[in-house]
């Protein structure tokens, strides 16, 4: 059985990082090297991000909660750029994945089977965090 913690490095942190990669680069004129050093991967990985042959999830955008996450986005790019770390933004980010919910779907399209209950879950579900 998979755990939540593997589902997120696999479905959830890629997409931040394409996410994250399109704001700063976009809107907030970054180049794509500048952004590869701050993520720690190469500039490789930032062109598939920006193409999304990287870090798409079909989960996660038809959540209904897309928007709330690409708000979300915008917010962390904001602080990156006023000098706040890729770790602690993408942290953030993942806290916000968990705690609206969209987590839960991804498991359970991954796993096919319900969401477990328990204490690695239960943030997955509510708001307040065992």
């Amino acid at each position: 059985m998979k755990i939540p913690c593997e589902l997120i490095v696999w479905y959830v942190l890629p997409s931040i990082r394409r996410e994250l990669a399109r704001e700063l680069v976009e809107k907030h004129r970054f180049t794509q090297a500048e952004v590869a050093r701050r993520f720690g991967v190469t500039d490789a990985a930032i062109s598939q991000y920006l193409k999304s042959k990287r870090g798409t999830n079909r989960e996660l955008e038809s959540s209904g909660k897309y928007d709330e996450f690409r708000e979300e986005i915008a917010r962390s790019a904001q602080r990156i750029v006023a000098g706040s770390d890729i770790v602690t933004e993408t942290c953030r980010v993942c806290d916000m994945v968990k705690r609206s919910g969209m987590l839960v779907k991804v498991y359970e399209t991954h796993t096919g089977i319900k969401a477990p209950d328990c204490v690695c879950t239960t943030c997955l579900v509510s708001d307040t965090k065992a």
